[in-house]
């Protein structure tokens, strides 16, 4: 196998693929990238066995061949090399080295048999396919992976619920997220293709982060399929693959409250900021904030023994009998960020039972926080 390339185009590509590969890796295949150089392109492929990245890049090819060499220390040695330069690369047939040129630099990596690279994206049974704008899929995924538990006891919960369902009469894709003590419920419109998405999978954290990041450069639409284990997302010139978490999540449902009747009305960064100064003093432990609502003013606080008390008052629209509640701080501030109007709606009951915070100016978002004994 010999190659050249641009070296800003494999440090991109290097860069979306690299990262699921683990710097202490114990299967030593799982530490390289496969490197696929045929008919002008340069395939590369990175895979964890639970999560696998694909994506092509243009090359000038000399010898077709295909070989895996260590991910991260490629990567480095490609970050590191001048910018605009060309970059060899040479695998000499029946070797097990790779030869790496830029200008005066010159590297040998140790090569491992192709034929020992697992493949996960060879699943050719695809039966639910559908395309959603890489501006809904950004959406699904900031308003509710904040709330993904990493308890791994509840494993059923290290990821994100999407699934197709009926809302006000409108068939829609959902995405949901909980940790038992905060949930966040985020809906788009139901991509044609998603309809028997009715019983929902659950995305792996991992796999959400991954995904998270490559759409930021993707262009306009991602395609989407899902076979009874994995699911494959396809953009531009990357495919990701990982496999879904097995398992139950739970009738979320049933822990939105229905029946709350105090509305709180508020400024959504005032809130985030307040919070954020007062928690200064909140024991490191529990993050403990108290919530005083009476009238038009609500009344921030926390204390701690070791260091002291907090308090600081915020404007409200609240006509309701005064109530007061507490929440973990760093949850309180992570569903204020979500908002993007200037209108943040509580809905509570009592200080003892869990109150549904809505955007004004988005019916799409829905979070749920569990509060606290201050």
């Amino acid at each position: 196998m010999k190659f050249s390339i641009d070296r800003s185009d494999l440090l991109r590509s290097l860069g979306h693929v690299h990262t699921i590969v683990e710097r202490k890796n114990t299967i030593p295949i799982l530490a390289n990238v496969l490197l696929k150089a045929n008919d002008g392109v340069l395939f590369l492929n990175t895979t964890d066995m639970d999560l696998e990245v694909t994506e092509s890049v243009p090359a000038s090819i000399e010898i077709e061949g295909a070989t895996t060499v260590p991910a991260n220390t490629l990567y480095d040695i490609v970050r590191k090399l001048p910018e605009g330069s060309t970059i060899d690369m040479e695998v000499p047939t029946g070797d097990n080295i790779m030869t790496v040129k830029a200008g005066r630099s010159r590297f040998k990596l140790g090569c491992l048999p192709v034929e020992d690279f697992p493949q996960m994206s060879e699943d050719s049974n695809w039966p639910i396919k559908f395309e959603i704008s890489a501006a809904k899929l950004r959406s699904l995924i900031d308003k509710t992976r904040f709330a993904i538990s990493n308890e791994e006891t509840r494993y059923y919960l290290n990821g994100i619920f999407i699934h197709a369902t009926e809302h006000e009469g409108k068939q829609v894709l959902r995405a949901v997220a909980t940790d038992a003590h905060r949930l966040a419920r985020f809906e788009t419109e139901l991509p044609a293709g998603a309809e028997d998405l009715s019983n929902g999978v659950i995305i792996p954290k991992k796999a959400i982060n991954e995904i998270k990041k490559l759409i930021e450069e993707a262009g306009s639409n991602i395609n989407i399929s899902l076979s009874d284990t994995k699911l494959k997302c396809s953009f531009d010139h990357i495919t990701l693959t990982t496999k879904l978490i097995d398992g139950t999540f739970p009738d979320y449902e049933r822990v939105i409250p229905k029946t709350n009747d105090k509305i709180l009305e508020i400024d959504p960064s005032s809130l985030a900021n307040a919070v954020d100064r007062v928690s200064t003093i909140a024991t490191e432990k529990t993050r403990a904030i108290k919530m005083t609502i009476n009238g038009k003013t609500m009344t921030l606080s926390a204390t701690s023994p070791e260091s002291g008390s907090a308090t600081e008052d915020l404007e409200v629209l609240f006509e309701s009998e005064p109530v007061e509640i507490g929440f973990n701080a760093n949850y309180l501030m992570d569903v204020a960020k979500q908002i993007n109007s200037d209108g943040c709606i509580f809905t509570l009951a009592d200080g003892a039972s869990p109150t549904v915070i809505k955007d004004a100016g988005d019916d799409d978002a829905l979070y749920v926080l569990m509060p606290m004994r201050v």
